[in-house]
């Protein structure tokens, strides 16, 4: 049964504040980035509190990169749909200005001002390379996409960006990532057996938060007395898929960090001498690339990562 046969067979409306959002997001500021992603100084070093999952992220991005130019591929285009201040992205335009791509056209887009002002900060050198056209707007992903048909080899969507938006949106999302992708799209959301969150910050920056997942909504409380209510639908591996299905050909799904995160030092209860050595290191990456796309395993994963192409390529 599609997607679309279920949204016109029941009450479900469309609630989608983006305006709500991105003011969560403005607030955060640069406290947002440094969460999400690291020193923002410091482009390709992963040890934030999502190092496995963005070491992960960064591989597959790399090859597939690799796979393009390999074929002979001399330009590339990228989207980065809720961009946030425009990591991910300066980080695939660098890869691939290192990896010999002459022609680099990339765009990302999110709805929060502050964060879309912040990434032209940050990218300023990177749009300076001799090739790069690189440009960040202020969007919202329900809206259509600007991009021509089948003129995208690389689609993102990464960590919450799909959790914000209302469920009976994304056939739509979907359809226009389809419609613009000849080549490969990845995305990202937080899964239903996730750890707690509060996405626009670290989670002890929180003095209380609270997620009622019969509305799908999370109330945050930050120590500085800023208070967030945010849209945030968790997801399972299959309903993940089933959104996706119906516009492109699934290569991957799985999950992220279904270990790491449980063993990450907490210094609000851990003493400062409880790390991880490499010898446990070593066994928490084995496991992860055993059980995360097993039942019941995926869906306990800090994030699901989906990895799709474009059948518009195929058809071509």
């Amino acid at each position: 049964m599609s997607n679309r046969y279920r949204l016109r067979n029941t009450d479900l409306t469309i609630h989608h504040n983006p305006a709500n959002i991105a003011s969560a997001y403005n607030q955060a500021g640069t406290d947002y980035g440094t969460y999400a992603d690291g020193d923002p100084t410091r482009l390709f070093e992963f040890s934030g509190c999502h190092a496995y999952a963005d070491r992960r992220i960064w591989r597959l991005l790399q090859r597939k990169l690799s796979e393009l130019r390999a074929g002979g591929a001399r330009s590339i285009s990228i989207l980065d749909a809720g961009c946030g201040p425009g990591t991910w992205l300066r980080r695939i335009v660098t890869q691939a200005h290192l990896l010999g791509f002459d022609q680099i056209t990339a765009r990302g887009f999110d709805v929060a001002r502050v964060q879309v002002q912040r990434a032209r900060l940050l990218a300023a050198d990177v749009s300076k390379i001799s090739g790069v056209s690189l440009e960040f707007d202020v969007a919202d992903l329900t809206a259509e996409l600007p991009e021509a048909d089948a003129s995208v080899d690389l689609a993102l969507c990464l960590y919450s960006v799909l959790n914000h938006l209302p469920l009976v949106s994304l056939p739509k999302v979907s359809a226009e990532f389809a419609r613009v992708t000849s080549g490969c799209f990845v995305t990202t959301v937080r899964s239903a057996g996730s750890t707690p969150t509060i996405m626009v910050n670290s989670i002890e920056n929180a003095r209380r938060f609270k997620y009622d997942n019969s509305r799908d909504r999370c109330e945050i409380e930050l120590r500085d007395g800023r208070h967030i209510d945010l849209d945030f639908h968790l997801f399972t591996a299959s309903e993940l898929r089933s959104w996706f299905a119906e516009s492109f050909d699934i290569d991957e799904l799985r999950g992220l960090d279904v270990f790491h995160n449980r063993f990450a030092p907490d210094p609000r209860w851990n003493p400062p001498t409880l790390s991880i050595d490499r010898k446990l290191s070593d066994e928490l990456e084995r496991l992860e690339e055993t059980y995360a796309d097993r039942p019941p395993f995926i869906e306990r994963a800090t994030h699901l990562l989906l990895v799709a192409r474009g059948r518009r390529a195929a058809q071509s």
